[in-house]
């Protein structure tokens, strides 16, 4: 049963991502960083650091080399695809329902050229690719984001060749209950109608058709992302430059405070994901 105050649809999330780009440019990073971040140690309050570290520990489990070919699923602005076609020479494709990230991507996309990469834009639940298409399949914490998982579970391991990797990081969703301060700040923040705990995302998975190779829960990384937003939110509100920005940031600074709380209470957390379909690769 969905925890958020209403079922989202894929609609709902669509005009969310299309409608706050610009704020969570200004505020999160220029270049489009949107992710966890993946800290150093306790006393890390660099975020942008963190958040490259996050990609480079995610790429560490996918064995990408010159002749693969991914898809980064929920892709936002283009970033990890980048960088992981920088890193390993790989050819791959960005999916994500956002028209305006999309719109972005491919801008960033088209101020580098040499890479073999296209940015589309569809539905994780019906994607526009021929079965077998990737040799593997990425994500950072987007697919609880879409209403239907199963449904996407079972496109990802359509698309995915036998023996391809399924590598991602997502947000997750320990207990079945959770309170209505975590509601608000947390689920229906992000139009998020609810998730999976990490065993039950290895269940779901399972079901789906593949084999689980990792399964790691990094929710202090989490919890320290939302620690050093909420100081960052709190310190520019102070020079932000009109009254609705102000307002904004001391309104995400508080969600910030009141996030921490549901991952202390178990009610939010943060997972890795390694997951392989059967058979062998070709």
């Amino acid at each position: 049963m969905p925890v958020s105050s209403r079922d989202y649809t894929e609609q709902d999330v669509q005009e969310f991502f299309d409608t706050t780009l610009t704020a969570y440019l200004t505020f999160w990073d220029s270049n489009g960083v949107l992710h966890t971040g993946y800290f150093a140690g306790p006393d890390d309050t660099d975020y942008k650091a963190a958040s490259d570290r996050t990609s480079e520990v995610l790429a560490g489990y996918t064995e990408l080399g010159p002749d693969s070919h991914v898809l980064d699923v929920g892709c936002g602005c283009g970033n990890y695809l980048l960088d992981l076609a920088g890193w390993t020479g790989c050819s791959g494709n960005g999916l994500d329902l956002s028209e305006e990230r999309i719109k972005f991507a491919r801008e960033k996309l088209a101020a580098q050229p040499g890479f073999r990469l296209s940015f589309d834009h569809g539905s994780a639940t019906a994607m526009p690719y021929a079965d077998g298409t990737f040799t593997h399949v990425v994500s950072q914490d987007a697919m609880c984001l879409i209403p239907d998982k199963p449904k996407t579970h079972a496109e990802v391991h359509r698309v995915l060749r036998p023996g391809g990797l399924f590598v991602f990081s997502d947000f997750l969703q320990p207990k079945e209950e959770v309170s209505e301060r975590a509601r608000r700040h947390v689920y229906d923040r992000v139009r998020w109608n609810g998730g999976y705990s990490l065993v039950g995302y290895q269940q779901a998975l399972e079901a789906a058709g593949f084999e689980i190779v990792l399964a790691r829960n990094v929710s202090a990384h989490l919890r320290q992302t939302y620690r050093v937003l909420g100081v960052t939110a709190t310190e520019r509100a102070g020079s932000a430059p009109d009254e609705a920005t102000r307002d904004w940031m001391l309104g995400f600074a508080e969600s910030c405070g009141e996030m921490q709380l549901a991952i202390d209470d178990d009610e939010f957390g943060w997972g890795i994901l390694v997951a392989r379909k059967k058979g062998e690769r070709a």
